[in-house]
């Protein structure tokens, strides 16, 4: 009976100790403005652009629920470079060879107005094939489903051989 017991207790602790040491989840690796432009020189990949505001409540939920997905997290990681930009920045940035500041009158960043078209609903999605390239901005809260086929659009490089709609036919949804 004690052999019982003494099994028992082994096998609880080997149970709680294997629960705490969770294995870590792959995370988005987020570079800078200033970091894009030496990194796309030499390794150039599409870029995606989180556009968010600190008061956005939508935007907290995407960083918690879809930035975390492990599937989202490791596509991005290998096909694009992702920036996280606060559209009320108060930086100096500089993107494409042009110098970018925060609008005091209109209470936003230059950058945001120019990445959204003027359309400031938080969040906001942004993937560039390149660095000078025209935006394709999204608006709104996306679950990890919503982004995959925008995102492998550019990342399997698919925009310069088909159209968007053409693409959406056809892909395969994993996530």
């Amino acid at each position: 009976m004690n052999k019982v017991k003494a099994l028992f207790a082994l096998v609880t602790i080997a149970i709680s100790i294997s629960s705490f040491t969770a294995i870590p989840k792959e995370t988005i690796n987020w570079i800078s403005f200033s970091e894009l432009a030496s990194l796309h020189k030499t390794n150039p990949k599409p870029i995606i652009i989180d556009v968010y505001t600190n008061w956005c409540g939508w935007c907290k939920v995407m960083d918690q629920k879809t930035y975390t997905n492990e599937k989202l997290a490791s596509y991005v990681n290998e096909k694009y470079y992702a920036i996280k930009f606060d559209a009320e920045s108060r930086d100096e940035i500089v993107f494409n060879g042009k110098t970018y500041y925060y609008d005091s009158n209109n209470k936003i960043h230059q950058l945001a107005l120019y990445l959204t078209y003027g359309r400031l609903e938080f969040p906001h999605t942004v993937l560039l094939e390149a660095p000078g390239t025209q935006p394709a901005p999204i608006s709104g809260y996306l679950k990890p489903a919503q982004l995959e086929i925008p995102i492998k659009f550019f990342g399997e490089k698919a925009n310069q051989e088909l159209t968007f709609v053409e693409f959406n036919k056809t892909a395969k949804k994993e996530w």
